[in-house]
C-alpha cells in the first residue's frame, strides 16, 4: 500500500494531463480546428484564429466557453465564424458582460439575474452609451468614476465586436463571394471609366458608379476591420507585412485581380452560411496548403498555439495544485507517510505541467519567460513551487507541499484574472522593454526574488496558523520551519539585490541614468532592504522564531506593493495601465497579511500549540 498508492496517484495525474493533449475532434462536419489554426496578424503578432476567438470572448464576456440562445455549447471558433459570416445570428448571442447597475439602467435594463446581453438587446441604448463615453473621455482615466470606467469597458467591447464583424466580410453583404466575382468582372470596365474620368475624358457613368460603390465598401472594411488576414505576397521581404481585407481589395485596382486569399475567405463565408461543410473543408485545406508554401514556420507555431489553447496546461496544473495541497494538509492528520509522498508527486506533476506551459509560451513568443504582468504571475508561482519541491525533498514533512500547492494555485489564479483584462496574454512588448537580454537577466532574476520572498511569507503563515490555531506545531516542526524561512530569505535577498542592480544598468542604457528614484525602483530597493532587515534582526538576536515569522509575513506586503502596486496603479515610468479593481484586491491582501501579523502578536502562552507544551 505504501509503495503503490503514491504511484497510483501519480499515474492518475498523468492520465489527467495526457487527456488534455488528446487530438481534438470536430463536433460537426465542418473542419473547425483547421479553420482555427489559420494565421492572422493582430496587435502586432501572428496568431491562430482560435486564439482570436478565445481572447475576444474573454474580453467580451469574461470566459472562453459560450452558449447559444438555444442552450447549445459552441466552440470559440464556431462563435467567431458566426460573428464573421452570420452577423445577424451573432447579434442575438448574449456575450456582453454587464454587471454595473448604473450601466444597466443607462441601457434600460433591470439589474436581475441576467449578466450577459446580446448586441440586439443593447441596440436601443447605444446612442446614450456613446454620449456617456464622450463625457468620460473628457476626464483623465485615473480620475473617472466607477460608472465612467464601466461605460468605457462596455464601449470598448462593443467596438471590438463591431470591428470583428467587419474583418473578413461586409456585415450587410448577403453573399460576399458573389460580390467579389461580380467585382472581378466589372473591374476592367470600371478601371477604364475611373481613369477616363480622372483624365477629364468621356467615361461610362454606370461602370464608374458600380466600381466606386465597391471602392467605398472596401474602404469601409479597411477603416473598421480588426484583423490583418491577408498575408504578404510571395517575395515580400517582411513576413509581417499583412493587410486587412479592405486594404488588399483596394490594391486590386493596382494589381488588376482580386487577391486569392480574399477569395478564400469569401468562399469560407459562403460555405458557412449555406451549411456546406464539404466546400468549407476543401477551402480550408487548399488555403492551408498555399500558406504552407510561404509561411511554414508561422503555421507551425499557430498549430502549436491552437493545441496549447485546447490543452489549457495552467488550468490543469491549477487543479493538481489544489489536490496536492489537500493531500498534504490531510497528511498532518492521517497517514502521514502515505499522503506526504502522494502530495509531493502531485506537486511535482503540477510543476511539470506549469513548466511545459511556460516553455511553450517562450517558444511561441521567442522571448524569456517574463514579459508582462500575466507571465510574471506564472513565473513567480513557478519559482516558489520549485523551491517548495526542494524543501519537501529535504525535510519530508509536507510543509513544502502545502506551501507549493497554495502558492502554485494562487499564482495561476492571479494570472487567470489578469488575462481577463487583455484577452491575449502574449501581446507585443512595449518598446522600452523590447530587449531579450535584459528580460532574461534583470526581469527573470528579480522575479525569482519576488517568488522567494512570497514563499518565505507563506511558510511563516503556516507556522503562525499551525501554532495559534492547532496543536500540531511540534518543536521539531517549528525548528524546521524556521530554517526554511531563514534559508529562503537568504535566497530572496541575493536575487532581489542582483536583480535590482541589473535593473539599474538597464535603466542607464535606456534612460541615461542608473537610478532615478522612480516608484518601481524604490519598491525594488525596499524589498532588498526589508530582506536585509530580516537577516540582521535574526543575526543580531533581535528576533527569534515568532519575530522572524512576523517579519517574513510583512515581506508579502512589501513585495505585493512593488510588484502590483506600481504596475497597476498608474505611477512612475514602469506603470503600464491603471486598474481600480487591482487596488481593492491589493488592499484586501495587505489587510489579510496584517491580520496574520496581529494573530502572531498574541502572547505565546495563548497559542494552542504552546499551551499544549505548557500542559505537558
Amino acid at each position: 500500500m505504501k509503495r503503490f498508492f503514491p504511484l497510483a496517484i501519480l499515474l492518475l495525474g498523468l492520465v489527467y494531463l495526457g487527456s488534455t493533449l488528446a487530438p481534438p475532434r470536430n463536433r460537426s462536419e465542418f473542419d473547425l480546428h483547421g479553420f482555427g489554426r489559420l494565421p492572422v496578424l493582430v496587435d502586432g503578432r501572428i496568431k491562430p484564429l482560435d486564439t482570436v476567438a478565445r481572447s475576444s470572448l474573454l474580453v467580451l464576456q469574461g470566459r472562453q466557453r459560450f452558449k447559444a440562445p438555444s442552450g447549445e455549447s459552441l466552440q470559440p471558433v464556431e462563435w467567431l465564424l458566426d460573428v464573421f459570416f452570420n452577423p445577424a445570428v451573432a447579434d442575438d448571442y448574449q456575450h456582453f458582460l454587464i454587471q454595473n447597475p448604473e450601466v444597466l439602467g443607462l441601457l434600460g435594463k433591470e439589474p436581475d439575474d441576467q449578466k450577459r446581453f446580446s448586441f440586439n438587446e443593447l441596440r436601443s441604448g447605444l446612442s446614450e452609451l456613446d454620449r456617456q463615453m464622450r463625457l468620460a473621455e473628457t476626464v483623465d482615466e485615473q480620475t473617472r468614476t466607477p460608472f465612467q470606467r464601466e461605460v468605457a469597458k462596455l464601449y470598448q467591447r462593443l467596438v471590438l465586436y463591431q470591428r470583428l464583424k467587419q474583418s473578413v466580410n461586409p456585415e450587410h453583404s448577403p453573399d460576399f463571394l458573389a460580390d467579389l466575382l461580380r467585382f472581378q468582372q466589372l473591374l476592367p470596365a470600371g478601371a477604364a471609366a475611373l481613369q477616363a474620368k480622372e483624365a477629364g475624358q468621356p467615361y461610362a457613368e454606370a461602370d464608374y458608379k458600380a466600381i466606386m460603390d465597391f471602392a467605398s465598401q472596401f474602404q469601409f472594411l479597411s477603416e473598421t476591420g480588426h484583423l490583418l488576414v491577408i498575408p504578404p505576397e510571395a517575395g515580400t521581404a517582411d513576413v509581417n507585412a499583412w493587410q486587412k481585407l479592405g486594404d488588399a481589395l483596394m490594391d486590386t485596382f493596382r494589381r488588376g485581380a482580386v487577391s486569392p486569399d480574399a477569395m478564400a475567405y469569401a468562399g469560407l463565408g459562403h460555405a458557412w452560411r449555406l451549411k456546406q461543410p464539404r466546400d468549407f473543408n476543401e477551402i480550408v485545406g487548399l488555403y492551408t496548403q498555399q500558406l504552407a508554401k510561404r509561411f511554414q514556420p508561422q503555421l507551425q507555431k499557430c498549430r502549436l498555439e491552437a493545441v496549447f489553447n485546447q490543452a489549457e496546461p495552467f488550468y490543469s496544473s491549477m487543479m493538481l495544485y489544489v489536490l496536492a495541497f489537500l493531500l498534504a494538509v490531510i497528511s498532518w492528520l492521517k497517514w502521514p507517510d502515505l499522503l506526504q509522498r502522494s502530495a509531493f508527486w502531485l506537486l511535482a506533476l503540477a510543476f511539470a505541467g506549469t513548466t511545459a506551459g511556460i516553455a511553450t509560451r517562450m517558444w511561441l513568443e521567442d522571448r524569456p519567460p517574463v514579459t508582462n504582468l500575466y507571465s510574471s504571475a506564472l513565473f513567480v508561482g513557478w519559482v516558489a513551487v520549485a523551491l517548495c519541491l526542494v524543501l519537501e525533498r529535504m525535510y519530508k514533512n509536507a510543509i513544502g507541499s502545502v506551501a507549493g500547492g497554495l502558492i502554485g494555485f494562487g499564482a495561476l489564479l492571479i494570472a487567470h484574472h489578469l488575462a481577463l483584462s487583455s484577452g491575449d496574454t502574449m501581446e507585443m512588448m512595449r518598446a522600452v522593454l523590447d530587449s531579450n537580454f535584459w528580460l532574461a537577466t534583470h526581469v527573470v532574476v528579480i522575479t525569482m526574488g519576488y517568488g522567494a520572498t512570497f514563499l518565505a511569507g507563506f511558510l511563516a503563515i503556516i507556522y503562525i496558523a499551525r501554532g495559534t490555531l492547532t496543536k500540531s506545531l511540534m518543536p521539531e516542526t517549528a525548528a524546521a520551519l524556521t530554517r526554511m524561512v531563514y534559508g529562503i530569505v537568504c535566497f530572496a535577498t541575493l536575487f532581489s539585490l542582483v536583480g535590482t542592480v541589473l535593473g539599474g544598468i538597464w535603466a542607464d542604457q535606456s534612460w541615461g541614468r542608473f537610478w532615478g528614484w522612480d516608484p518601481k525602483e524604490n519598491g525594488a530597493l525596499i524589498i532588498v532592504l526589508w530582506n536585509a532587515i530580516i537577516l540582521h534582526c535574526r543575526w543580531g538576536g533581535l528576533v527569534r522564531q515568532r519575530g522572524l515569522m512576523m517579519l517574513a509575513v510583512f515581506g508579502n506586503v512589501v513585495t505585493s506593493w512593488s510588484w502590483f502596486g506600481v504596475n497597476m496603479l498608474g505611477v512612475g515610468l514602469h506603470s503600464y495601465g491603471f486598474m481600480q479593481s487591482a487596488f481593492y484586491w491589493l488592499v484586501a491582501f495587505v489587510a489579510s497579511q496584517m491580520l496574520v501579523i496581529a494573530l502572531a502578536a498574541v502572547p505565546t502562552e495563548k497559542w494552542r500549540s504552546f499551551r499544549r507544551d505548557a500542559t505537558a
